[in-house]
């Protein structure tokens, strides 16, 4: 029976360019638009492999910035007491109104975890690797696990033209295939899930199982450095917040 999985993480083309304004530091106010379409398009091309129908209002977007583009390098007609518009303004609006819900269900979040943790039960050792138990860990997006996984599959060249296999595991075995390594390994880096046959289907199956796992907070993912390695460890539910 071939794996089918419907995920809820991949929360829209904002979501993706407010990623990559605040990756590259620069003003919401004042996107360089050549060079975040350039990035834009990268990650497009790892979601249309791992799903294509759900790559469509990516597609939209990334239309939308190159028309901004080619409209930032046409030259402007200088008329004498006549304003041009910004092209990005439109799209600016929507990016700050969606940054302003974001960052509200944001503090909705916390607050509804607060709550939870009021009345903890006692937390259990969690075994973690020597070299990371003293640094502190940055929080991963979705799109560092995308774009770790484009790498990944750039590396292993699965991109390249090669006879196409279906994939018929289920995908609740690779979930189930995760869970047993993290059990017995305590952490794992996130390119030492991804075994061999490095086919492009099991590559891709092990990515959404890893994404299923993440939605369904039983496992937890964790960035050392910027751009580093990415470090997963199975979640504990029990485990009372720290302060600082």
């Amino acid at each position: 029976m071939e794996y089918l999985v419907e995920l809820d993480v991949f929360r829209g083309p904002l979501d993706l360019l407010l990623y990559l304004v605040k990756r590259n530091e620069v003003d919401i106010f004042d996107i360089p638009v050549a060079k975040i379409t350039e990035q834009f398009l990268d990650y497009l091309r790892v979601l249309e492999m791992i799903d294509v129908e759900r790559a469509g209002d990516f597609l939209v977007m990334a239309a939308t910035l190159m028309e901004i583009k080619s409209k930032l390098l046409l030259p402007q007609d200088e008329v004498p007491g006549e304003s041009h518009a910004d092209p990005r303004l439109e799209l600016v609006r929507q990016l700050v109104e969606y940054k302003n819900f974001k960052e509200a269900s944001l503090v909705l979040e916390a607050q509804a975890e607060r709550q939870l943790c009021r009345m903890p039960r006692q937390a259990a050792e969690l075994a973690v690797a020597p070299n990371l138990s003293d640094q502190r860990l940055r929080h991963v997006e979705l799109w560092d696990l995308v774009s770790a996984f484009g790498r990944l599959m750039r590396e292993t060249l699965v991109l390249q033209p090669q006879q196409i296999s279906v994939d018929q595991t289920p995908i609740h075995v690779y979930m189930e295939s995760i869970m047993a390594r993290l059990s017995q390994e305590g952490q794992l880096s996130l390119s030492s899930i991804f075994t061999l046959p490095h086919s492009r289907a099991r590559l891709v199956g092990l990515f959404l199982a890893l994404l299923e796992l993440i939605k369904d907070c039983r496992v937890v993912a964790a960035q050392p450095e910027h751009f580093g390695e990415i470090w997963l460890r199975a979640s504990d539910l029990n485990e009372p917040v720290r302060d600082g």
